[in-house]
């Protein structure tokens, strides 16, 4: 009873943008390890950690995890991806919207190339895999987006400014979509976790990281399961009366 119970995502067909590695990672083997009959996720360099993403998926749930060069920045080929998956499977039931990128730089270093660069990949590669996603979802009228965020876009913390600027924006495409699609019935959500294990936490000198943590409620950084799990619930029936909102995952900043 316990594995049926378990298994939220029972047939359903995800797409998850950047899971080569870390919470991209672990959220491909969360959704496969809920029950998702497919799991696509994309890269785009990291070819060794897209095998080692398939390889622990196999493990889990044989065949059902696809890895996909494809960059969220890149219009065409993203059409052509859900093209692609939707005559595979029918549909897309689940987008995670989780492909991202920051700099440590201050802002006397950022260059307008690097702002450009961290926008379009956080805010512009969400808002083009959503489009291709979501005329699908319309047609249905069922689905389900999940923008992965961070505390950095929510609470007034020291972190690069164009990797705020971008995970804030996340919160309005998140919001805006929600009152644009709730009306097909298709859900939009934000998760914002605080630091995790690795990514923008790994790089915080120790005495920034001592301070998050005596702040923080619970006393300790996150780990991508945890968040993971949480995104998995997120994106089932289990939650079908959430949307527009965000979840914040920080262990009590």
């Amino acid at each position: 009873m316990t594995h049926t119970i378990n298994r939220w995502l029972e047939g359903q067909v995800a797409l998850v943008t950047g899971a080569s590695r870390s919470l991209g990672r672990a959220i491909v083997l969360a959704l496969a390890r809920r029950g998702a009959k497919a799991v696509a996720f994309t890269y785009v360099r990291d070819q060794k950690g897209a095998d080692e993403t398939l390889a622990l998926a196999e493990a889990i749930a044989p065949g059902v995890v696809t890895a996909h060069k494809c960059s969220v920045i890149d219009a065409r080929a993203t059409e052509l991806l859900v093209r692609e998956l939707e005559k595979a499977h029918g549909a897309i039931d689940v987008l995670v919207n989780n492909a991202g990128i920051t700099q440590n730089l201050p802002l006397a270093l950022i260059e307008e190339e690097d702002w450009d660069l961290v926008m379009d990949t956080n805010v512009k590669g969400a808002f083009l895999t959503s489009r291709s996603v979501l005329r699908g979802m319309i047609r249905r009228k069922k689905g389900v987006v999940i923008n992965i965020g961070s505390l950095a876009g929510e609470r007034m913390i020291e972190a690069p400014l164009h990797y705020c600027a971008s995970k804030a924006a996340l919160r309005g495409l998140t919001e805006g979509l929600t009152k644009e699609v709730g009306r097909y019935g298709i859900r939009v959500l934000l998760l914002a976790p605080g630091l995790l294990e690795e990514g923008l936490g790994r790089n915080l000198p120790d005495h920034r990281l001592k301070d998050y943590l005596e702040h923080t409620a619970l006393g300790r950084v996150g780990t991508f399961d945890e968040v993971a799990e949480l995104c998995a619930f997120i994106a089932s029936d289990r939650a079908a009366y959430m949307t527009g909102s965000t979840l914040v995952a920080d262990g009590g900043v």
